[in-house]
């Protein structure tokens, strides 16, 4: 029994680390250097997620950076779910890539908004929640066209809906983490939300017209 124990803790501790190693992956950075297109970290606002991609560098770099942001997410939640027998280590596996997009080794610890990958990962552990949420990130950007705010809306959605299907106690204390992180990752899109400055998806002008931080 001690030894199966001590191998399961060793493919806790081993799963951790290749996700957060994996989530480090900066794949905007990663695809912009293959496709020899702008360094998102250059231009517009500077981050290296999907939105910001697409924006400089066109749909083929954003949605290659949005497909290897959400796999990774994705790929490390369901290897948990299908390796792993305690729902607490899944969980805890699933928020590795989060924490390695949001704080990179590769990147000096800096990193992106985490929406691709937390979305990604949710859908790993639990299809119906984060396919939920993928629908709501859809309609409220169709709808609004806030990038910023259709990813607030949907990380709204993740306790809510945890809540309303019944999800255990572990896993709603899950959902309320990744809410939060993407909340705080997006603290300063809040301000400008509030202050209606933040730029709509198609509109660059306002972003080459601001300035930001090195």
């Amino acid at each position: 029994m001690q030894t199966n124990l001590a191998s399961t803790d060793w493919l806790f501790a081993g799963m951790a680390l290749a996700g957060y190693l994996l989530g480090s992956v900066p794949f905007g950075i990663v695809v912009a250097k293959c496709l020899g297109t702008i360094d998102p970290r250059t231009a517009g606002s500077r981050n290296i997620g999907f939105t910001n991609v697409l924006r400089v560098s066109g749909k083929t770099a954003g949605f290659l950076t949005l497909a290897g942001d959400a796999g990774k997410g994705w790929l490390v939640a369901w290897t948990a779910a299908h390796a792993l027998d305690r729902e607490a280590a899944v969980l805890a596996v699933a928020l590795c890539p989060i924490a390695g997009h949001l704080h990179s080794v590769f990147l000096r610890f800096q990193g992106g908004k985490g929406v691709a990958t937390a979305l990604g990962a949710t859908i790993g552990v639990a299809p119906t929640i984060g396919l939920t949420m993928l629908a709501v990130w859809l309609a409220t950007a169709a709808i609004w066209r806030y990038s910023s705010g259709a990813a607030l809306a949907a990380f709204a959605a993740l306790p809510v809906l945890a809540a309303l299907l019944g999800q255990s106690a572990v896993f709603q204390v899950f959902a309320w983490l990744v809410s939060g992180m993407i909340a705080f990752r997006h603290k300063d899109n809040i301000k400008r939300l509030w202050q209606g400055t933040e730029s709509k998806i198609g509109n660059s002008n306002s972003l080459h017209n601001r300035s930001y931080p090195t």
